[in-house]
C-alpha cells in the first residue's frame, strides 16, 4: 500500500472520528437546544449531497483540471514542488481560503450567481452534514480553483489530500450546533459562532470567511454579537422549495429569487 493510499484512509478515518466527536459534543453542549439530528432533509443532504454529489463532482473536477493542465502545461513549470509539504499546505489553504472569500461575497452580492448559492442557505437547520449543501455549479467553481491551483503550480499530490481533509473537517466545524466559546481566536480563525450568523437571513451579508476570520475583520464585514442568539436561518423565501433535485432545478425557475427581488427598483 503506497504512501498515499495510507494518507486517504487515515484521513479517512478521521474524519469518521471527528463527525462523531461533533455529534457528541452537539447532544452534551448544543447551542440551539430545539435542534434535531434526524432533522428534516437530514437523509437528503447525507445522502445526495454529502456523498453522491461529492462523488459525481470529484471525478468531473479531476477530469477538468487535467484536461486545462494538458492544455496549458502549467504543472510541468513545478512552482511550488521544491517546498516542503507544510508550506505548500499552508500557501494553498490561505490563498484559496482568500479566493473563496470575495467569490462568497460575489455571490451574495450578485443576483445571477446568488442562485449558485442559495441552495446552501436554504438550510433551516445549521449542522454538520447541511455544511455539504451546495448547488453543483457552487461546488464546480469553488473545488476546480481550489485544486486546480494545487496541480497547476506542482504541489504534491499528498498537499492535496491534505487540503480536502481541511476544508471538509472545516466545513463541519463552522456549521455545528455546539455552544462553542473560542474567545480571541474568533478573531482569526473563522468558526460555528460568527457562521451560524452568516446563515441568519437577516445578516447574511456578512461573514463570509471560512477558515479564516481575519478576512471579515480586515475587511470590513464581521458580525459578532456576544450576546445574542441566531433563533432562525434559512431563506426568507416561501418559494423556494426542498429536496436535492427540486433544488437543482430552481437554479433555472423564471420567478426571480428573494435576493434577486430585492435588488427590483420598487421592490418593498
Amino acid at each position: 500500500m503506497s504512501d498515499l493510499t495510507l494518507l486517504k484512509l487515515g484521513c479517512f478515518v478521521a474524519s469518521g472520528v471527528w463527525v462523531a466527536l461533533i455529534l457528541v459534543l452537539s447532544v452534551k453542549y448544543p447551542y440551539r437546544k430545539d435542534r434535531k439530528i434526524l432533522r428534516k432533509w437530514f437523509w437528503d443532504d447525507l445522502i445526495m449531497y454529502t456523498i453522491v454529489q461529492s462523488v459525481v463532482l470529484g471525478q468531473a473536477i479531476g477530469w477538468l483540471i487535467k484536461f486545462i493542465d494538458n492544455s496549458t502545461n502549467l504543472s510541468r513549470l513545478r512552482l511550488v514542488s521544491d517546498w516542503p509539504i507544510w508550506l505548500q499546505l499552508i500557501f494553498f489553504i490561505v490563498l484559496h481560503d482568500l479566493f473563496i472569500y470575495f467569490f462568497h461575497m460575489a455571490m451574495h452580492k450578485n443576483a445571477f450567481l446568488w442562485r449558485f448559492h442559495e441552495a446552501h442557505h436554504s438550510i433551516e437547520d445549521v449542522d454538520w452534514v447541511g455544511g455539504s449543501r451546495s448547488h453543483p455549479f457552487e461546488i464546480m467553481i469553488n473545488q476546480t480553483v481550489e485544486f486546480g491551483m494545487i496541480v497547476l503550480l506542482g504541489g504534491a499530490p499528498a498537499v492535496a489530500v491534505l487540503k480536502a481533509f481541511v476544508s471538509s473537517t472545516w466545513g463541519i466545524w463552522i456549521h455545528n450546533n455546539i455552544n462553542v466559546r473560542a474567545g480571541w481566536l474568533q478573531y482569526v480563525i473563522n468558526g460555528p459562532e460568527m457562521h451560524r450568523w452568516h446563515h441568519h437571513p437577516e445578516h447574511d451579508h456578512s461573514n463570509y470567511a471560512t477558515k479564516l476570520a481575519i478576512w471579515d475583520w480586515l475587511f470590513r464585514t464581521a458580525f459578532y454579537p456576544k450576546d445574542r442568539v441566531a433563533d432562525r436561518y434559512g431563506l426568507d423565501d416561501p418559494s423556494y422549495p426542498g429536496g436535492y433535485f427540486r433544488q437543482m432545478l430552481a437554479f433555472f425557475r423564471s420567478q426571480k429569487p428573494a435576493q434577486e427581488r430585492s435588488r427590483q427598483p420598487n421592490a418593498g
